[in-house]
């Protein structure tokens, strides 16, 4: 069994398509595995190495995929609604005691205020003008130096890779947390079961918030 995502998502051919929007380029395999190793390298010289959580509050597209990947493959990513009202942001972003929150540049998102209420540091997701289907770069948006992340790199399987929340309908959300293997697990079944091959294009149209729509 697969133990990470950086080992399944090593198996796509550089060139081959790995994200696609419409009216857009794609992403290659090799444009998001670069992507990916840039993105953990931003945030681990921001202090945030595995293990440490990260809110990410942004719509559905290439680029929540992208980036929850991204996290994932060496954070704790925190993926939350971004329908949420600014009462639910404080609870989970209090709860989740989050070390940064990713928004898209120019998002009005009530969480912004939220995060800046509690001390979450702010980070901005920025989509270069032509940039293919999932490509962005992180920018923070204070200049304070940090020292960098004591735990960095890739994830290992039995790091803690993502956060979810349960619905809370019967008493107080509680956190779930899945691990590296976790996640590598659940794809990989996922991949075995629906038969997916290298010639497969899968439509998602689950909201990128959610687990079944990640994995």
């Amino acid at each position: 069994m697969t133990p990470t995502l950086k080992d399944l998502l090593a198996a796509g051919a550089d060139a081959s398509p790995a994200l696609s929007a419409p009216g857009r380029q794609p992403i290659s395999h090799g444009e998001l595995r670069a992507l990916i190793q840039r993105t953990l390298a931003t945030l681990n010289g921001l202090g945030i190495g595995r293990n440490d959580r990260v809110a990410i509050v942004l719509n559905n597209g290439p680029e929540m995929a992208a980036c929850y990947m991204a996290c994932a493959s060496g954070v704790t990513s925190a993926p939350l609604n971004p329908a949420y009202r600014a009462d639910e942001f404080e609870f989970y972003l209090s709860d989740l005691n989050a070390k940064a929150l990713i928004v898209e540049q120019g998002s009005a998102s009530p969480a912004i205020e939220v995060a800046v209420k509690l001390g979450v540091r702010l980070i901005d997701l920025v989509v270069p003008e032509g940039a293919p289907a999932g490509a962005f770069t992180l920018v923070a948006r204070d200049a304070r130096v940090e020292t960098p992340a004591s735990h960095p790199g890739f994830a290992e399987p039995d790091d803690v890779s993502m956060v979810l929340h349960t619905s809370g309908t019967t008493s107080r959300p509680k956190i779930v947390p899945l691990s590296q293997r976790n996640l590598a697990a659940s794809a990989t079944h996922i991949r075995n079961t629906l038969q997916f091959t290298a010639a497969d294009c899968g439509l998602n149209i689950m909201p990128l918030f959610h687990i079944h729509g990640l994995i």
